[in-house]
């Protein structure tokens, strides 16, 4: 019966993984602005060039230029959750952040929800995994969207921070060997790959293979990570956590640590609710004074 019921949702599946219809459309606004906080929907560049990656983009009032905040999600190795993943909103988040200034943009990775397309990301099988590979993946499907963004008049073309989530945080670990002109700061909550192996919480998949490639990224960093941990994460403890911030910091990244105090039932999405970032607020706080102005005081000029 479990075969057959696998068998029926094949045809669902493949069709919720597919390119969508609107692959071809042109980037940009694709819907008015709303609210709160001027929501607009948008399509944006993926490393699939006949993909276009579905976002949500948060801004203040008035004209800009803002600086940029990019919110990478996180993810799954279940190809059906992806398919049905809901749009990554990060709304507290990009509330705190549109409060500060930042015009905040959540762009949906390929592999997921509406944006479909191949999973570009896949870290391989249990043993084998290679967290290098599928970091670096999620390292280029945030850099062109960020980039992309860039070129629009009412952003900044500087000192733009990624905040990355799970495998999100870790594609933003990937990232730290871009030009800190810019991208001026990482934020990563619980950056990791592999955790929950079979579902099982406290167990992840090769955690050797996953700190070889923590080492990796550290050995080309050339951006500042301020990375965040909950007490009762389940995916990436706290301990673990440790262990691979100094595999980073070993190998000449540079970090700043923090284990933050218990977050609902699951610390692990601590920053996907409004108390999660009310806890992580300080932190947060601290590394976007670190990373300079949170407000633009003149025009930016084309470069």
């Amino acid at each position: 019966m479990r075969l057959l019921n696998t068998i029926a949702l094949l045809p669902l599946l493949a069709l919720l993984t597919a390119p969508p219809l609107c692959a071809q459309a042109t980037l940009g606004p694709s819907g008015e602005e709303g609210e709160p906080f001027r929501r607009q929907e948008w399509l944006v560049p993926s490393p699939d060039t006949h993909l276009a990656a579905h976002a949500l983009l948060f801004r203040p009032a008035g004209p800009g230029p803002f600086r940029l905040a990019v919110i990478a999600h996180a993810s799954t190795q279940n190809a059906l959750r992806r398919a049905q993943m809901p749009q990554p909103e990060y709304r507290p988040l990009a509330a705190y952040l549109v409060a500060r200034g930042f015009a905040v943009l959540a762009p949906e990775r390929p592999g997921h929800g509406a944006t479909g397309g191949r999973y570009i990301e896949d870290q391989g099988g249990c043993d084998e995994a290679d967290y290098a590979r599928s970091g670096r993946a999620t390292a280029n499907a945030i850099s062109r969207a960020l980039a992309y963004l860039q070129k629009q008049d009412f952003i900044g073309k500087e000192a733009a921070i990624v905040i990355g989530h799970s495998a999100g945080g870790w594609g933003a670990l990937a990232l730290a060997n871009a030009d800190p002109k810019v991208i001026s700061a990482i934020i990563a909550f619980a950056p990791g790959r592999g955790g929950h192996a079979n579902d099982e919480p406290n167990r992840i998949c090769a955690p050797h293979t996953l700190l070889a490639a923590a080492a990796e990224f550290g050995r080309a960093a050339r951006i500042p990570i301020t990375w965040l941990v909950a007490s009762n994460d389940s995916y990436f403890a706290p301990a673990f956590s440790q262990k691979l911030v100094d595999a980073f910091r070993g190998s000449g990244g540079k970090v700043e640590f923090r284990s933050l105090p218990a977050a609902g039932s699951e610390g692990h999405w601590m920053i996907e609710t409004e108390a999660g970032v009310k806890a992580a607020s300080g932190e947060l706080a601290r590394a976007l004074n670190q990373s300079g102005p949170t407000a633009i005081q003149k025009p930016w000029g084309n470069r």
